[in-house]
């Protein structure tokens, strides 16, 4: 409107004599013709930069999107079954590397999915991690299938035993535990009773560590690994640095645990205090009578780990927990958050001395020698 007004009083200008003779209606019409070419070129200008951020936007999309990472997830979770299938075919002799790269490609899934369940709706990030889980367990079937490890054991020639009630013997000791958790054979700490354990991993190769059946003792974990498996452990404490994949918890009760992980899964949990720095929601099921609070450790070079493996920042995230169990709109009776007057304060771990833990074979060994 504005510009049909200032072209109608150019035509109805008088003509460039009288203009030559008036200074002051020559004077105006350069100024209408200034301000006409000034918004010409405006418009132009915000044309080329609403043009550019399109075309920057169709080039890189914003991975923040649900329909975008479940098109990513789902490339690389075909590409993982793809690798599981192939493995039937392989030579025998590169069975290991193979599956050890698919085991690193379903911990890398594992932590797209942690990274971004921030804005993933809680349906999404459960369906995945089911998946995830399925995978991991396709993989742990296809190793044993391809690799049966052999069973350690000595042989003593004894008395021979009543055939009609060994197997009966046999079937005590081989009585399926209820929980479905499947302890991997990874380096670890195992089998101990009122000791304090520290390990450092700087420097070290270690992708996944196991803390299992421990009971009164103080375990302290520092650098970082990929992945840390904690099972069946009574009145323990453990303060882990970080890990950059995911935290998996199993059977602990009465226990104060500090961990700072991408993701976090609790499962028969009870009585335990967690200070935690999480990336995704923290998850229980099973559980009940479990504290939350934030991550309280320190040790020289915790700050540096923290930011190479990208848990530098403090999300919150662990007052967000998810219980799958409850499936009700109001708070789950089975978690809370630790009130602020029973926290226990920064905890440093730097002047602890290093025990080494026992090889896997080593402490299948010590098990026999017990009986």
């Amino acid at each position: 409107m504005e510009n049909e007004e200032e072209a109608e009083a150019l035509s109805s200008n008088p003509t460039r004599e009288a203009l030559d003779l008036d200074p002051a209606l020559q004077k105006k019409r350069q100024t209408m013709l200034e301000r006409l070419s000034n918004r010409h070129q405006t418009r132009t200008d915000s044309s080329l930069t609403r043009r550019s951020a399109e075309s920057d936007s169709a080039s890189s999309p914003s991975f923040e999107s649900t329909s975008t990472f479940l098109s990513r997830f789902s490339n690389s979770k075909s590409s993982i079954e793809s690798q599981l299938a192939q493995c039937r075919l392989s030579d025998p002799t590169q069975l290991k590397p193979q599956l050890d790269q698919i085991s690193s490609s379903i911990s890398d899934l594992e932590k797209l999915v942690a990274e971004n369940s921030y804005f993933l709706p809680s349906y999404e990030v459960r369906s995945s991690l089911k998946a995830v889980s399925d995978l991991r367990q396709s993989l742990e079937n296809l190793s044993a299938e391809l690799l049966p490890k052999k069973k350690f054991s000595f042989r003593n020639k004894g008395p021979k035993k009543d055939p009609i009630a060994e197997p009966k013997e046999k079937e005590k000791e081989k009585e399926p535990e209820k929980s479905g958790f499947r302890v991997p054979a990874s380096p670890g700490i195992w089998n101990k009773k009122g000791e304090t354990l520290v390990h450092n991993f700087k420097g070290s190769e270690v992708g996944e560590f196991t803390i299992s059946d421990l009971d009164s003792c103080e375990v302290r974990l520092m650098g970082s690994v990929r992945a840390l498996f904690v099972h069946r452990l009574r009145n323990c404490k453990v303060y882990t640095g970080p890990v950059t994949g995911s935290v998996l918890i199993e059977g602990v009760e009465g226990c104060v645990l500090v961990m700072a992980s991408h993701q976090i899964r609790i499962h028969n949990a009870k009585r335990c205090d967690f200070y935690l720095r999480v990336r995704s929601r923290p998850i229980i099921e099973d559980s009940c009578e479990v504290r939350f609070a934030p991550y309280c450790l320190s040790y020289k070079g915790i700050e540096e780990e923290l930011r190479e493996t990208t848990l530098d920042e403090e999300t919150e995230n662990w007052a967000n927990v998810d219980d799958f169990l409850w499936l009700r709109a109001v708070q789950s009776p089975n978690w809370s958050v630790l009130p602020e007057n029973e926290r226990v304060g920064l905890i440093d771990i730097s002047n602890s001395e290093e025990v080494r833990p026992l090889p896997v074979l080593l402490v299948s060994m010590c098990a026999w020698s017990k009986r």
